[in-house]
């Protein structure tokens, strides 16, 4: 799902950023209403988290790939809000480090997988869980199928904004300017791709977490889910000890780096993100790579890791180093934006005189959650 740059014409990239910009701004005021100071830290290792699952590229016949995103987990554990927040912290540095998915697609980028994805995975999560008890067998059910809706909502997103570019940017003569695939080929190609993997590998992610948390840190489950009360089994069960959840998630976060040089199973990029000179040009009827495309392309050429690796001397080695280095920097990054946010939020509230019952209140908030 990570457009590279030349495959989307800078009229659909401008589109992109005009939803991706406010979004944002609203989320990074959102945010410091629903992540208090001592959920950032979680906040950090979720991005994290969604960090390295979208390395894991699954290679799906028909030369396509997919990777599950994690933006539903985020979603349902912090709140909508906090997903925008996390995901697009990792697609930028995943654009800016890595190479992966462009950077004047990057609005486009954030659009789908920062913004429709946890939004319209959280909607299902809530219209299934409804209002049954907080570790219910039906919220690890709802948070399955809202994991898997939401990545293939996220896909077709994807699939349409690629598949109108040949209609709506080309030459006089008909020949395509950007990406040169229709809607008859990058639907069928990105959902199936999402519908028979990648969403199920979303899905378990989600109904696993959940049903993990519902027995081993109900506090944790707890924090977006304050209006719904505790039974007296779930309130015995919150004060209960039981693992350190930090030593679980670090131990699941080890794990899964060790695990990212999967990602080289996958033999080259889908539609020919990697190289657009091994786009099938004729098959595709053209007689050389777009305009647009070839011209665009290149436009980010400053990737450190470009590819996750050292240009295939190390391919293994750079996957793990990547990994590693992903994880400081967008968790890094989050808890220093987040914390930033949440200090400036409160500046107002502290120094206004007219407003002393909001600066106390927001005192006791910060005592509270210190």
């Amino acid at each position: 799902m990570h457009i590279p740059d030349g495959y989307l014409s800078p009229a659909t990239c401008i589109a992109g950023y005009a939803v991706a910009v406010p979004m944002i701004i609203i989320a990074s005021k959102k945010v410091q209403e629903t992540v208090k100071v001592r959920n950032v830290p979680t906040l950090a290792v979720l991005a994290a988290v969604a960090f390295l699952i979208m390395m894991f590229n699954v290679p799906i016949p028909d030369g396509t790939t997919a990777h599950a995103v994690g933006a539903v987990l985020i979603a349902i554990l912090l709140g909508p809000w906090a997903a925008v927040i996390a995901v697009s912290v990792a697609l930028l540095f995943q654009a800016l480090l890595f190479g992966d998915g462009g950077v004047l697609v990057y609005g486009v980028n954030v659009t789908n997988m920062a913004i429709i994805m946890p939004f319209v995975g959280y909607a299902i999560y809530k219209l299934i869980a409804g209002d049954s008890h907080l570790t219910s067998p039906r919220r690890v059910v709802a948070a399955g199928v809202a994991g898997y809706v939401g990545l293939n909502v996220a896909a077709l997103a994807t699939a349409i904004e690629l598949g109108i570019q040949p209609d709506l940017f080309h030459t006089a003569d008909g020949t395509p300017l950007y990406a040169p695939y229709h809607l008859a080929q990058t639907i069928p190609a990105m959902m199936l791709a999402h519908l028979v993997v990648a969403g199920f590998v979303e899905g378990i992610i989600c109904a696993g977490t959940v049903a993990y948390l519902q027995r081993a840190n109900l506090p944790l489950l707890q924090v977006n889910h304050k209006d719904v009360p505790l039974t007296e089994a779930e309130a015995a069960l919150r004060v209960k000890k039981r693992i350190s959840p930090w030593l679980v998630g670090g131990i699941a976060v080890g794990i899964m780096v060790l695990l990212t040089p999967l990602g080289l199973l996958a033999p080259g990029g889908a539609f020919g993100e990697d190289a657009p000179d091994e786009l099938p040009l004729g098959d595709l009827g053209l007689n050389a790579v777009p305009e647009g495309m070839a011209r665009l392309n290149g436009f980010w050429n400053s990737a450190v890791l470009n590819g996750y690796d050292f240009g295939g001397d190390a391919p293994v080695l750079g996957y793990l180093i990547s990994a590693v280095v992903g994880i400081l920097i967008v968790g890094g990054f989050v808890v220093v934006l987040v914390w930033g946010i949440n200090k400036v939020a409160r500046k107002p509230a502290a120094t206004d005189p007219s407003n002393t019952d909001d600066a106390a209140h927001a005192d006791d908030a910060g005592s509270r959650t210190g």
